[in-house]
């Protein structure tokens, strides 16, 4: 029987620790379809950080650095620095790269590092039980919060894609979302383009992408992908908010 679409070779072959419905599955998936489809994988190196998406190394079929948490971006820098000829990339998620990794993201971005970071944003911190992250909505209801997020008491979400656009250094920053078919085709659409801008080298790229954490969000998968679509999407808007080489070819 002819296979219509088989595992990227790019992903190892084993199981998933994720909860059922979380969206790092879907993710993982995009970004090896995007190392397979440029040829890359034997010069691809990983950078994982802490959260759900610690793991990450036990998936992706290349070489893999584990960073301190929130250190990623800095970790990737050194790598790439190193060993410019490598493809490397940064996988982490809202509480750690927007809250204590903060320093680490602006910087490398306004240096223009020339690193692919993948920006996961479920709205929570995931893996330590479900607190207020700096990404989790107004209102919202989490571990830390069990009256909605008050913005007069903890202050407005972190809006990444936005924050980064003001620096002059990124090359490329789009957010995405895996909610429908046609939200995943434009995510590894995405992903793929900026791995593309590494080999390139026109610099630093980040690709934040809407996802879901059913089990902290207390919802069957099929309601959180629900409550992604209508609550997360609205506040956090899809689309390209800086493509330098895009903008010089106008």
């Amino acid at each position: 029987m002819e296979k219509i679409i088989e595992r990227p070779h790019a992903l190892i072959d084993v199981p998933m620790h994720y909860c059922p419905g979380c969206g790092h599955g879907i993710i993982h998936r995009l970004v090896a379809e995007a190392i397979d489809s440029l040829g890359i994988e034997g010069k691809t190196v990983g950078v994982a950080s802490v959260g759900c998406s610690v793991f990450a190394y036990n998936y992706f079929n290349v070489d893999m650095v584990q960073a301190a948490h929130g250190r990623a971006p800095a970790v990737a820098t050194g790598v790439k620095r190193a060993n410019p000829d490598n493809i490397v990339f940064t996988y982490q998620g809202d509480g750690d790269l927007a809250a204590i990794g903060t320093a680490e993201t602006v910087h490398s971005a306004a240096r223009g590092e020339n690193i692919t970071v993948i920006f996961v944003n479920n709205a929570i911190y995931g893996m330590t039980g479900g607190q207020m992250a700096p990404t989790s909505l107004p209102g919202q209801v989490t571990q830390t919060s069990p009256y909605g997020r008050d913005v007069s008491a903890v202050g407005y979400p972190v809006k990444v894609c936005e924050m980064l656009s003001q620096l002059d250094g990124p090359a490329y920053l789009e957010r995405v979302a895996i909610t429908s078919v046609k939200n995943i085709r434009a995510a590894g659409r995405a992903i793929k383009k900026a791995f593309t801008y590494q080999t390139e080298k026109k610099g630093f790229s980040l690709i934040e992408v809407i996802s879901t954490c059913p089990t902290n969000w207390g919802m069957t998968p099929e309601k959180a992908m629900k409550w992604s679509e209508e609550n997360m999407i609205e506040y956090y808007p899809l689309g390209v908010y800086k493509d330098k080489y895009a903008e010089e070819k106008k």
